[in-house]
This record gives structure tokens, sequence and C-alpha cells, in this order.
């Protein structure tokens, strides 16, 4: 099923530099969401219509319970013992308008070609041309002349061009596209973006094409009037072609309407007299036409006006209320929900006795309208409030429970959850409500911390905005980005800490005698918590054995034991190659590796012993199960039954007749098109199975250099993972085989990559790895800093989002094809796993001589509490030898030449040292 969780409080300015006290007791924000289904979407307006609910086993309510309704409210603070808003997000489609005209520009010399949506949201024209003679479906870059401004060249082969509004009172953005008649152009084709969520409109799955000449061929993508209805031609008269639907007729000739019309023949009448109408002037311009170019001969511009329907997906916020209160009548507790998600809202609920939080029914009385469900859950739909656009209900409970446990279900594949866990509500006497603690604190200490970080967020905005305008971008120079770019981050950091700071905390009287647990903060699923160590938990001979699964859950307690938080698993799903990366029925989980079984069985015990797991997806391509007619194998099989349509129309190996790679093509299978809205949803589903199927709690994404990184977003939005990081790989700059020194543009690209996705997922720093390589094999040590003195990588430019590494199962194991400088492996995770980046080590070089060296160096990082943004002071980089201190904490060296830290105000003892490098930390 599909699960809709509630957004990072993170993500939620408003919600998150709060002291977490003050705000369950302050009256929560007027909840005011329109449930009118007809009206087109604005913020907090809904459109969801629901299956109708279904009857099973209906509870009644008692008096007293009913008559509770009126006399709670939750806006009140006055005997409530526990309040909370969570914020929730869900998707809805909206419908809008989308609209293609073709007619003559001001000039009347020219042409113009106008594309229009009623929608709001960014919106992009991605588009080219072809020109008289061309075969195929390839598309050219339309002549720099009749691109409008703000066009952007994609390749060598397309065009972007942004849809804006003409004015403030337009409903459509719009595009105008101006060419001249007489030209080599055969036809515009195009696709409509949206950058907000990535998703591609096309006709009929395939690109639209607009025929500026009459022989062009209809392969079901056209759009404009058809050849052979009568038409008053454009050429002349300037009129639009007239359409098929009546109501074109009644708009643009103002033919009677279809009840004055008398019969049919009335209007085929009509239709005669167009059609007499133009055999008559093509006859009177018979000379005119030869006597113009012979590639020219066909062409006879018509306009015409042609509107479709688009339906977009859009995020939609709304609210959950709950409140807690004893009642002094009955001794009993009362919990009221409230929430302004328009429809039918049925609550899934029930109780719990301890932490172990396991479901129970209550005992009676229930709200109205509950259902029984499995005998393991309780079913209430939610009852409209007296006033407001809201809904709630009361439950009644006794004492003795502890906890209260729901999950919010708007149809049969809709669930609303609490980051992706039950919403918990704590039953269980005064002393473990969170309100409790916080009424010490003075409002003055309130007052003062939201200020001091609403002016942080207010300075991060107006950072981005002066970094993002396009006159800034023009006049600051790169250096000066940079650093508004660490300013960003720095603050960010700053405001975060405060914000925990400002969390309550529980005494440590109500926690537990025998066990106090630190909870885990999830800052994004680009950098996890920000102190993971990953560990690479195979290389590509580990299918050969037919049960890796079982062997890696018998070493599962010994990778925890050497401090390693993250594991990232092989690809999971039936594959044409044995080591899973040609993939075939996604939900056949079956592999060489072992079975769906084991595989759950390895999960579970990864997560016993405190480790994260990241699943090896393969997004990129797929192997297909049967050939077309032409013998070209692009027929998928399985539960994801897809044709060729999920295949990109560039890939010359697969004849796929979906829209061009937004990527490059991996030539060996089948190049999956993401613009496809049903490969999209397909995939969000999978990748949602995998996470609640098997456990997996992130994502190691391979080939992302294939499609568009704004595509990995709307997936990690959809299965919202723990941690991701995606492969990108491609080649480092070099001069007459030499490695350069500045290897800005190839990182450049990573970091490029990462921000499609919204920074979402983080990346493996490849370029930290080829400058260790050169660096190390040719001891030119000073490689390691660039030329400001940071690190050269991308650890030295978005460091929350690198994860570097040295050695992987396509560069080491027994591929080799870039393996790491033999006898130098130390040097260079003493380098990775002391600096900020999220460090990964390579399964093989764990179970190595290096065991116990790289597990005394992870200990020196968790210990010193190094993470993935901590600061880097590059104190020494020459030929022989690289010195770095980090955060002022930890300082190392690598290379044979000589380094000590300098003996000051800080005290430094030698933590560990190798051959060839040394780590020190503060006394």
């Amino acid at each position: 099923m599909a699960a809709v969780t509630i957004d990072s409080l993170l993500q939620n300015p408003s919600l998150l530099f709060r002291p977490k006290a003050k705000v369950l007791l302050k009256p929560p924000r007027s909840l005011d969401c329109s449930r009118n289904r007809k009206l087109p979407l604005s913020r907090g307006s809904c459109l969801c219509s629901f299956n109708p609910r279904r009857t099973i086993h209906v509870v009644r309510a008692s008096s007293s319970e009913t008559a509770l309704i009126g006399n709670f409210d939750i806006s009140s603070s006055d005997d409530i013992l526990y309040k909370d808003i969570f914020p929730v997000k869900r998707i809805e489609k909206v419908e809008g308008k989308f609209f293609i005209r073709l007619d003559r520009s001001k000039d009347q010399h020219d042409w113009q070609l106008t594309v229009g949506c009623s929608l709001p949201g960014k919106w992009i024209l991605h588009w080219g041309v072809s020109y008289l003679g061309d075969s195929g479906s390839e598309w050219d870059q339309p002549p720099k002349g009749m691109r409008p401004p703000g066009s952007i060249p994609i390749k060598d082969y397309a065009i972007e061009t942004p849809l804006k509004k003409l004015s403030e009172g337009d409903i459509f953005h719009e595009v105008k596209i101006d060419f001249n008649p007489i030209s080599e152009i055969a036809a515009i084709h195009f696709v409509l973006k949206d950058e907000e969520t990535g998703a591609w409109y096309q006709h009929r799955g395939m690109d639209f094409k607009v025929p500026l000449v009459d022989y062009l061929e209809d392969d079901g993508n056209t759009v404009g009037a058809k050849r052979g209805f009568g038409v008053l031609s454009g050429a002349v008269t300037g009129q639009y072609r007239i359409m098929s639907q009546v109501a074109y007729f009644q708009v643009i000739y103002r033919i009677p309407s279809e009840s004055t019309l008398g019969d049919v023949g009335a209007l085929q009448q009509f239709s005669n007299v167009l059609l007499k109408s133009e055999a008559s002037h093509a006859d009177s311009q018979n000379n005119s036409i030869k006597s113009k170019d012979s590639k020219n001969k066909n062409r006879c511009l018509e306009g015409f006006y042609e509107e479709q329907s688009i339906v977009k997906e859009v995020s939609v916020g709304n609210l959950v209320s709950v409140a807690v209160r004893k009642s002094p009548e009955t001794g009993k507790v009362i919990v009221c929900l409230e929430t302004d998600i328009p429809g039918d809202v049925v609550v899934h609920w029930g109780v719990c006795r301890d932490d172990a939080k396991i479901w129970e029914i209550p005992a009676a009385p229930y709200p109205p309208e509950t259902t029984v469900f499995k005998n393991k859950a309780l079913r209430t739909l939610l009852q409209p409030k007296a006033t407001g656009n809201r809904s709630g209900a009361l439950f009644t409970l006794d004492e003795e429970h502890f906890g209260f446990l729901f999950v919010l279900k708007l149809d049969d594949n809709t669930w609303l959850k609490f980051k992706e866990n039950d919403f918990y509500v704590p039953l269980l006497g005064t002393s473990s409500v969170p309100g409790q603690y916080g009424q010490s604190d003075s409002t003055s200490e309130e007052i003062s911390s939201k200020s001091y970080t609403d002016g942080i967020i207010n300075e991060i905005r107006n950072l981005v905005s002066g970094l993002s305008s396009e006159k800034s971008q023009k006049t600051k120079t790169k250096e000066v980005q940079e650093s508004i770019l660490q300013e960003i981050e720095q603050l960010a950091a700053e405001a975060y800490s405060i914000f925990r700071s400002s969390i309550t905390t529980i005494p440590e009287e109500v926690l537990s005698e025998t066990e106090t647990t630190k909870p885990a903060v999830k800052i994004s699923s680009g950098t996890g918590t920000g102190f993971e160590i990953l560990c690479q938990g195979f290389n590509w001979e580990s299918h050969k054995s037919g049960r890796w699964y079982m062997e890696l859950k018998e070493n599962a307690s010994e990778i925890s034991s050497l401090g390693f938080t993250v594991i990232w698993l092989p690809p999971p799903t039936e594959s044409v190659s044995p080591e899973g990366y040609m993939p075939k029925d996604l939900y056949n989980l079956n592999s060489r590796y072992g079975t769906i079984d084991e595989l759950k069985e390895l999960v579970k015990s990864l997560h016993e012993v405190g480790m994260k797991v990241l699943g090896d997806v393969v997004l990129n391509h797929r192997c297909a199960h049967f050939k077309n007619q032409n013998g070209v194998w692009n027929i998928f099989g399985g539960r994801l039954n897809w044709d060729d349509r999920a295949v990109v129309a560039d890939d010359p190996h697969f004849q796929g007749r979906g829209n061009k790679s937004s990527g490059d093509n991996f030539h060996a299978a089948p190049n999956i098109d993401h613009s496809q809205e049903f490969v999209r949803k397909d995939l969000k589903e999978w990748l949602g199975w995998l996470r609640e199927e098997i456990g997996y709690d992130g994502w190691r994404l391979d080939f992302v250099r294939g499609f568009w990184g704004g595509y990995v977003k709307d997936y990690l939005e959809a299965s919202e993972p723990y941690f991701a990081v995606g492969e990108y790989w491609d080649s480092l700059s070099y001069t007459y085989g030499e490695m350069d020194h500045n290897q800005d543009s190839h990182r450049q690209r990573i970091v490029d990559w990462i921000n499609a996705t919204n920074g979402t997922a983080g990346a493996f720093d490849v370029t930290t790895k080829g400058i260790l390589h050169s660096a190390l094999e040719r001891c030119e040590y000073w490689r390691l800093s660039d030329q400001k003195g940071k690190p050269p990588g991308v650890v030295g430019w978005w460091p929350s989002r690198a994860v570097t590494f040295i050695e992987n199962h396509d560069t080491g194991s027994t591929q080799g094809h870039w393996r790491f400088p033999g006898g130098k492996e130390m040097q260079g995770y003493a380098y990775i796993l002391t600096h900020p980046g999220t460090p990964a080590v390579f399964y093989d070089h764990i179970f190595s001589h290096h065991r116990s060296e790289i597990a005394n160096l992870i200990s020196v990082r968790n210990r010193n509490g190094i993470h993935c943004r901590s600061l880097v002071k590059i104190v020494k980089a020459e030929r022989d030898v690289y010195a770095a201190i980090i955060d002022e904490k930890v300082a190392m060296k690598i290379g044979p030449g000589y380094y000590e830290p300098p003996s000051g105000s800080q005290r430094w003892s030698l933590a560990l040292e190798g051959r060839d490098y040394k780590v020190w930390e503060t006394s």
C-alpha cells in the first residue's frame, strides 16, 4: 500500500525553532481548508475523491460519549495533559488546461507557435525541430534566431524555454516561438516539463508534433487541424483552421447551435462550402506555389487553436491535532483528535500497555461510526465539526492504558503515518506528558530563542535569494558564491543546534533505570544523522556461494562492533547477470545471493545489531522478457509488464517509443524512460514495497548518470529513505595522460546532479578517489589541496552530500577496473575516516589484515565526534606529505614526509600510526 508520511520537522521552519513544550500548550492555528472539490487547487484547498466506506460490525457510541464531543474544545489549554499538532502531506491530482496555438505574428510576415498552461508551477517547454528531408524521429536544435529569451540548449538536440505569465492577471503561463514559414524546418516537436515535480507531459506517449508542411505522416502525435477537412487557409486569411468539434465552429464562425441546425445535413452543407472555398483558393494559388523552392512545394500553413486537459500531482499540507485530558467526572482519559483533511477520514486505532506498543482493542464505549477490524484494531470515521472545515472524534479510555496508537486511512491505498511509524500519544500519568516539563521556562526565554532562530532563518533566505538571482550570478565571483554557500550551511547547523537544545529533556527518573536511549536525529535522506559510517557488504564474487545473505548474517555482529552504522547490500532482484546489475523482474527477489526469506532474515539481524540497511537499486535500465515484432528485446514481463513506451527513444539498440533520455545511455540493456508517468508510479510503488516488505532503510542508486536527478528526488520523496547515495561516475580531467590539478569541472558535474535531486541524495565522491590515486601513487601530496587551500573533491564543496571511498566492487575485487595503489590503502582510509563527508569502507578491506587499523580509525572518528560537516584546516600539502586538523580535535598526516601538530594551547597525543600515516587527538 502507498504510505503518505509526515513532513520532516527540519523542513518546516515554523515548527522547527520552537521549544516543543511551548507549542503543546498553545492554541493551534485556525484550520481552514476548502472542501470544494470543483474549484482549481489553491494552497490548502483539496480535490480528493475517495471510495465509499465499507461497513463492518458497527459499534454504537454511548450517549455520554456523544455529549462530550460538543464540550471538548481542543483550542483550550485548560486541564489538557498533552497536546500536539502534526503537519501531514498528501498527494492530490489537479486538472487544468494546456493549449497550443499557431497563427501569424504581429508583423504578419512570420508565424508564431504559442504553448500555454493554466496550472501553477515551474513549466518548461522542452523542444526542438526537424528539417525537410530528415528521416526518423530525431530532433535538432532550432536556429538561434528562433529561440525565445531565456532559452538554454540541452545537449545538441533540444532547447528548454520557461513558460511565463505575460501579466499578473493572466491565467496561463505561456511561451511564444516566432519562425519564418519560408525555411527548411518541417515540424516543431515538444514536450512540457514541470520542474517542480519532474513530470513530463506528452501527446499519447510521444512528443507533440506541429507540422509546418503538408506531406508529413501523422504518427499519432500530430497536433493541429487535420489535412482534408474544410479550412480557410491561414496563409491568405490569417484565420484559424476550423476544428472538428461543433464548439469550435460556434466560436470561430458563429454557426447556430446544434439545436437550430435541424439535422446533420446542414452541417455537412457548410463543410462542403468550406471545401469548395479551399479548392478554389488552391487553384488560384497554383502558379505561385510552383514558383517556390521545390522543398517547400507542400508548405501551406494554417492557423489553429487546440486545448487539452492536463493533470498534475501536487503536494497538499494539512494538520492533525491531538489533545488529551482527564475527565473529572469519570476519571477516564479522553483523547480528542481533529484534522482539516477533507473527505472521509478513517482513524485506524488501538491502545498499548507498555513501550512495546503492541496494539490492543480497548473496552467500550467507542465513538460513533466505529467498526472492528479483524479483532486487532478499531476503525472510526471522523465526524464533521459544527464550525469550520474540520472533522474529529473523541476516544474515551481507561486510565490503565499506556498509549494511544493510530494511523489515518484516506482510501484503500493511502495512509498517513508519522515518520514511517504509527502515531503515538502517551496516556499513562501526567509525568510522561511532554507538556508538563516546559512550564517553568520563562516566556521571555522562549521569545528570545525564537527571535534569534527566526533571524538566522531570515539571514539564510536573504543569502539564498542573493545567490540565486540572475544578476547576482553574473556579478559575484565563483569564490564569493562558494563562500555564501558555506555560510548558509554553517547558519543552518547553528539553527539546528539551537533547536536541539531548546527541546525539553525528560527527567532521568522518568526514564528506565536500566537503560537510557539517545534518539537518532534524522536530518535528511542525503545525510542521515551526519555521523554515518558505511560498510559495502559485498564484492564482485559474493554471488558465487549462492548463500551470501546467510554468510553476511553470521558476520552482522562483528561488522557492527567495528563501528559501522550503515551497510550497503547487493542488488536483490532477479538479474540476467549474476551480480544483479542487469535486473529483469523487479518483484522477484530470489537472486544468486539468496532467497527473499533469507534477505528478510539478514535485514532483521542487521537491525538487531543497530545497523541501517541500504538496498542497491538499479533504476536506469531493465532487461526485457520478450522481443517485439522486429525481434528486439524491449517488452517486459512480471508484475511490471511495460511495453516499449518505457524505453527511451534515443537508445539505438532497443527501439524505444518513449521520450529521449534525460541522461547518458547504458548500452547493455534497455534504458528506462523516467519521463513516463506510469514508469515513475510503478517505481515509486516498488521502492515503497521494498521498504515495507524487506525493511530497507535507504538506497544506493546505480548509474544515476543515466537519468535526470529530478526523478531521483521524486523517488526519494515517495520512499522516504533514511539515507541515499547515487553513483555518478565519469572521467576526471587529464592532459596528455597526466591528471590535471584542477578537477573543479569533474566535481561540479557531481554537485550538479546532487543539486538536481534537491539535496535529497548524496553521491560517491569519485573526484576525491581519483585525486588520492594520483597523489599517493606518484608521491604528489600537493594535489590534496585545491587552489583555495580546501579539499579538492566534492567533500571540499558540499561535504554533507559527499560519500568518500577508496575502493568498491567495480574498482577493486576481481574486476580491478581502477584499483587503489597497492600497499597504500591505509593512507586512503586515514584520509577519509578523519575528514568530513560520509566514509565508506570496502568489504574486502574489512576482512583483511587492514581490519584492526580500520577499526582504530573508526574509533578515533567516533570518539571525537567527526561528522559529515566537520571543518578541515589543511596545514601542509607538499610533494611528500599532506597534513590537516579537523574540528580542532583531530590532526592527521599521510605520506613519507614529516609533520607534527603544533605545540601550544592544545595538547596533542598520538592516537595511532601506520605505514606513512599518523593520527593525533587533543588530550
